[in-house]
């Protein structure tokens, strides 16, 4: 759950380290001063990650109570597949299976934040006035008119880069110029956008857009850049699990490419301000909290000793 302190054990800032960056979510102003974990909920069974494992509703419920169980701060639910082999989903059809599991979390476990991974203006108002609290946008602001929909709803929106419309792919060796500066500028142009609309600045997250018209060789040079994301002072949304630079990096398929996922996220997380969407929610918050030991953002205590329970492997 997204909350109004730092978590248990994290330190204060290091001297020289970046602002922590704050955010305004369902009426709330919280500051994001470690990785904040976010769980996909994929109620889409085209799905490029999960390949229909969660075909039903029953399995997408099952799914996000894990996720919760596991310390997800956040629960991202998506009924359209960013796959780009099929047409968008009609708007009424998303509605369909985005809605229950998003009035069954609000409802089950009030205390988590979700969010919702669409851009479609029908879509986003039936989502937020459900309970979700953040509009994950991977249109890059197609549809301005959703703004109206977060101010209504106290909602935060994510701001991601692409060029081109959702569901095209495109990917493109000579696609931009400096791909690390035009992905930083599109999304100030964006945010600039959603502020004149009356969203208030504290209220939007940026996020680079790995993979979503780049080549894996575009992608890595935007995250080796990310510092120029965080002179926007917003928090960044890091969709890095089981994408497919990290495909190209190993040479493993979605399912296989976990390590270096994890392995990505330890890159970013001793700097505070992400938000990391991910398939394996209890992976990322124990890279978290190692990285996060070990860069001296949190402490253990001194008189801490390992109780026998978790010191040895219990005998079956």
């Amino acid at each position: 759950m997204l909350r109004d302190m730092a978590p248990s054990g994290v330190g204060s800032a290091r001297p020289g380290a970046v602002a922590a960056p704050t955010l305004l979510v369902g009426g709330k102003r919280l500051v994001v001063d470690t990785t904040l974990v976010m769980g996909v909920v994929n109620a889409s069974p085209e799905s490029f990650s999960d390949s229909g494992r969660f075909s039903t509703l029953e399995q997408q419920l099952e799914l996000a109570a894990s996720l919760v169980d596991a310390g997800a701060d956040i629960i991202d639910v998506g009924g359209q597949s960013a796959i780009t082999n099929q047409p968008e989903l009609d708007a009424d059809r998303e509605i369909e299976r985005v809605v229950p599991i998003i009035e069954w979390l609000h409802s089950s476990y009030p205390h988590v934040t979700i969010s919702v991974d669409t851009y479609k203006p029908a879509v986003v108002g039936a989502s937020l006035a459900a309970g979700a609290s953040i509009l994950n946008d991977v249109s890059g602001l197609l549809y301005p008119e959703v703004v109206s929909s977060c101010l209504k709803h106290d909602a935060a929106l994510v701001i991601m880069h692409t060029a081109a419309r959702p569901k095209v792919r495109l990917q493109e060796q000579g696609l931009y110029d400096d791909v690390g500066a035009e992905v930083a500028w599109f999304l100030r142009d964006r945010m600039a956008a959603a502020t004149a609309l009356g969203l208030p600045e504290e209220a939007v997250i940026v996020d680079p857009g790995p993979d979503f018209t780049k080549t894996p060789h575009q992608t890595v040079a935007v995250l080796r850049r990310i510092h120029e994301l965080r002179e926007l002072g917003r928090p960044v949304l890091l969709a890095l699990s089981r994408k497919d630079f990290l495909g190209a990096v190993t040479g493993r398929s979605p399912r296989g490419r976990d390590a270096a996922t994890h392995a990505a996220i330890a890159y970013f997380a001793s700097t505070p301000g992400n938000i990391v969407r991910v398939h394996d929610v209890a992976a990322a918050r124990d890279v978290i909290a190692t990285v996060e030991t070990l860069a001296g953002m949190r402490e253990l205590s001194p008189d801490y000793l390992l109780p026998d329970e978790i010191r040895h492997e219990p005998v079956s």
